[in-house]
């Protein structure tokens, strides 16, 4: 359902998509019982469980990008990698 938000000709779902998948993800660590306060805490918990540490480090990092920078430019490339990153990330956790 997150994938099918990612329209390349409505920017605006560049931003929905990566939040909701970044949400998905954090949902699914909580699920698994990992450790933190924050959504980085318990990706630190997990990460090695992850096969690409780097790609699912790099579409949060979007994910907070898109929520703390009021100006910030994502483009559909970007968002793309990212749901990519986080579909890789929620297989390695079983989740899908």
């Amino acid at each position: 359902e997150i994938e099918h938000q990612l329209k390349s000709d409505q920017p605006s779902s560049f931003h929905l998509s990566v939040v909701n998948a970044d949400k998905l993800l954090d949902q699914v660590l909580r699920e698994r019982g990992m450790s933190g306060k924050t959504m980085g805490e318990r990706m630190r918990s997990a990460v090695n469980m992850f096969s690409d540490r780097s790609g699912i480090w790099m579409a949060h990092k979007l994910r907070n990008k898109i929520v703390h920078e009021p100006d910030v430019r994502v483009t559909y490339s970007e968002a793309k990698d990212a749901l990519r990153s986080f579909r890789q990330a929620l297989k390695d956790l079983g989740a899908i």
